[in-house]
């Protein structure tokens, strides 16, 4: 049975459109080859944040609905994104 996740990430503010759009692909990347299904991607765009999080004051944030059969996906999204430079934060939570 498959489970349903929300995962929000904030990418850092220098980012180019390009450049967030590469982000974002290869985030949900990570998460298809892994067995993921991405559902909805609702992009909120540059925002500030309400403290500072590695020398930065805003981010652009994203929000994304998906849904994996077992947890193989997320460790391996934990495990890219934690080394990622462009990644300020994320969090995934379950929405079942």
């Amino acid at each position: 049975m498959n489970k349903k996740y929300e995962l929000m990430y904030i990418l850092r503010p220098e980012l180019d459109a390009d450049g967030v759009k590469n982000e974002n692909a290869n985030l949900q990347k990570i998460l298809v080859d892994n067995g993921g299904k991405v559902l909805d991607v609702n992009e909120w765009g540059l925002r500030d944040l309400a403290y500072e999080i590695k020398k930065e004051t805003k981010g652009y944030y994203v929000v994304l609905k998906f849904e994996v059969s077992d947890n193989k996906a997320i460790n391996e999204f934990n495990r890219l994104t934690r080394n990622n430079a462009n990644v300020l934060r994320y969090l995934i939570v379950v929405t079942d």
